[in-house]
């Protein structure tokens, strides 16, 4: 089963230094049961698609609470077993399962991440998450929610897993060792 793991750049850099994604436990998204009651019309690229946003959503919060890593949402596509919804609930149009074994690198089939250009947009939503996810009766909460539906027009890069030494050279990461 594919599946995606929300990440930032120090985190896939630690990944790849330690050869797997950890630690478990840990939440993840796929293509659900749920996913595919509430995308019913939905072929399997897009049901992908809509698992992988969740994940690529999921990693603004990851953003948020390290206001040092650099604004952009990774997402590490993995190969695993089926695993059980986290926490044990279940909504419609859910993508979250939890998983709780660390990912061996092997596993890794791929990592999305933004673009440079979109890390005003994503910055402004880590910076505004707590808001998002809290009171709707605060008076910012609707600009906060903007602010992170807004990530969900920037595109996600594709980099192989062969890729991934180089692009984290690149953004001034260690790469593999």
């Amino acid at each position: 089963m594919r599946v995606y793991v929300p990440s930032t750049l120090p985190l896939l850099d630690a990944a790849c230094h330690a050869a797997e994604v950890g630690p478990a436990p840990m939440t993840v998204y796929a293509v659900t049961p749920a996913l595919r009651e509430w995308y019913t019309q939905g072929d399997d690229e897009e049901l992908e698609y809509a698992a992988m946003a969740q994940a690529a959503k999921a990693s603004v919060g990851l953003l948020s609470a390290d206001p040092g890593a650099p604004r952009k949402r990774v997402v590490i596509a993995c190969e695993v077993a089926a695993v059980p919804p986290a926490d044990g609930s279940v909504h419609l149009g859910d993508a979250r399962l939890e998983l709780h074994v660390v990912i061996p690198w092997s596993a890794v089939a791929a990592v999305h991440l933004d673009a440079e250009s979109a890390a005003e947009i994503v910055g402004k939503a880590a910076d505004l998450w707590d808001v998002a996810r809290g009171d709707t009766a605060n008076p910012d909460h609707e600009d906060a929610v903007f602010a992170l539906d807004s990530c969900e027009g920037e595109d996600l890069l594709w980099y192989a897993t062969q890729e991934i030494p180089d692009l984290l050279a690149a953004e001034g990461r260690r790469g593999k060792a």
